[in-house]
């Protein structure tokens, strides 16, 4: 590895597993000083004696929890935002509940952990946001995918307008 990370501190979100876990080990393979949460604990348990990788649980879904965490931190490099739920089902198989956990979960986690984030980031003269999307978005529709194909669109999209208000900050 080059150590290209070497002295970042970055917070990683839903890295108990899948994406976020295999982010978070390279995040810090590369010499990052990672933090990597989840809201199950159980899974973090994994982390223990990994060098590079602290552990704490966040619910996302706890705005509180999110700005007490990322105000805690010494400083915040990189965001990776991770957390996310793939509803499977088309138009008429989604729930008005379902329709509010997935933009809940998928975006709005997502535009509150930057909010908490960015004005650190922008204090210390600069900073990484990475919002996990996927090509079911705007990019593609998959089948049965209507609600997270949705959801996954309006993080591009709210991804690309802050990098437009930030990207010279």
């Amino acid at each position: 590895m080059t150590k290209r990370l070497e002295g970042k501190h970055i917070l990683v979100t839903a890295a108990g597993q899948g994406i976020g876990k295999a982010s978070a080990l390279a995040l810090a393979a590369e010499g990052g000083q990672v933090l990597a949460t989840d809201v199950n604990e159980t899974l973090l348990e994994s982390y223990r004696g990994v060098k590079g990788v602290a552990t704490a649980r966040l619910d996302v879904l706890d705005d509180e929890a999110v700005r007490k965490l990322i105000g805690s931190m010494e400083r915040i490099d990189v965001l990776f935002n991770c957390a996310g739920y793939v509803h499977q089902g088309n138009i008429f198989e989604t729930t008005e509940e379902q329709w509010d956990f997935s933009f809940n979960l998928n975006v709005r986690a997502m535009w509150k952990t930057m909010t908490a984030a960015l004005p650190r980031m922008l204090e210390a003269g600069g900073g990484s946001i990475i919002n996990m999307a996927s090509v079911c978005s705007s990019t593609k529709g998959f089948p049965n995918r209507f609600l997270y194909g949705a959801s996954k669109a309006a993080v591009i999209g709210m991804t690309k307008s802050v990098a437009a208000d930030f990207v010279s900050k």
